[in-house]
């Protein structure tokens, strides 16, 4: 009990955790710079990146990107092998034809 209440004790024990901290901190500094690359910040790093693609792959859901790619060969290969109509030019003649209104 006596050395508990010791002063130089307890400046030792207090320099020794010091070291331990700030052995602690260049360890985690040195694991995260190592992810970012030069200048780059957080926000840059593969783990990070990753973890967004995979959330936004799981969020998408595999059925719906089946859908598009199913859906865009579909239309390709419909607008290659049929007459299919400009529907911009379809859709702008249209309304200038609402514009003008009904011809008498």
């Amino acid at each position: 009990m006596a050395d508990d209440k010791d002063p130089s004790k307890q400046l030792k024990d207090l320099t020794q955790l010091k070291k331990q901290l700030q052995e602690l901190r260049s360890r985690v500094e040195g694991e995260i710079s190592a992810d970012t690359p030069y200048g780059g910040s957080g926000l840059a790093s593969p783990l990070l990146k990753g973890f967004v693609a995979g959330y936004v792959v799981a969020k998408l859901r595999f059925s719906a990107i089946v859908g598009v790619l199913l859906g865009t060969v579909t239309g390709v290969y419909a607008a290659q092998t049929y007459q299919v109509p400009n529907i911009e030019r379809t859709v702008k003649h249209f309304f200038n034809k609402a514009k003008t209104g009904p011809k008498e």
